[in-house]
């Protein structure tokens, strides 16, 4: 896989997060928070760790 392509699937792991932040926001969401709150938890870490490992890439 080259760097472009892990570009572009980074940007889309980017972009579900937001949809996840808006999931938090329903008030019905019962026990299911804790799994969403987990899968920000993850998806911020796989973000954080590609922005590590290739520090001079802007996905924004």
């Amino acid at each position: 896989m080259d760097l472009q392509t892990i570009k572009e699937r980074i940007a889309v792991v980017e972009s579900k997060r937001q949809y996840l932040l808006t999931l938090l926001e329903q008030p019905n969401l019962g026990i299911l928070r804790v799994d969403v709150n987990q899968a920000l938890e993850e998806l911020d870490d796989l973000i954080d760790e590609f922005r590590r490992t290739l520090p001079e890439t802007d996905t924004n």
